[in-house]
């Protein structure tokens, strides 16, 4: 069994640390929700939506940005990459193009093709973006023919 000593100084940092710096300093992959059954905390992951202004431009089904609705996201919908997205924005809005260094690119295409601006700090935290996801996930669950 493998046991790590971690100080308190570096539980404050985990802590301390805002959903852009998590994106930015964890290698592409390993990200992943500590809400395994997303229905549970959806609701709080609707009203943490609505809180950060998210419908302002997705909506009920999209408008000036992509509806959360679709059946094929077009970056991928592994909790990884969706932390990603929500924290580092995408394209000419992400901070000195740190979405695309992890080499993330379109699988498709949409009607709207503007970018995504980074919320990982207006999202104060990891846990709110994780609900954010459990919502998007269970609206999106809806939409999918093989469901989730």
């Amino acid at each position: 069994m493998l046991v790590f000593a971690i100080t308190t100084e570096q539980v404050a940092s985990a802590d301390s640390m805002t959903p852009l710096d998590r994106a930015v300093s964890t290698p592409k992959g390993p990200l992943s929700s500590p809400y395994p059954d997303f229905t549970g905390v959806a609701e709080d992951g609707y009203r943490a939506y609505m809180r950060a202004g998210c419908n302002g431009c997705h909506g009920g089904g999209g408008g000036m940005a992509v509806s959360l609705t679709n059946p094929v996201w077009i970056y991928g919908d592994d909790d990884d990459t969706l932390f990603r997205v929500i924290a580092l924005g995408t394209g000419s809005l992400s901070p000195n193009n740190a979405f695309a260094k992890f080499g993330y690119k379109r699988k498709g295409a949409e009607g709207v093709e503007g970018p995504m601006p980074h919320f990982g700090e207006i999202i104060e935290t990891d846990a709110d973006i994780w609900k954010i996801i459990a919502w998007m996930q269970s609206v999106h669950c809806k939409e999918r023919a093989t469901g989730c």
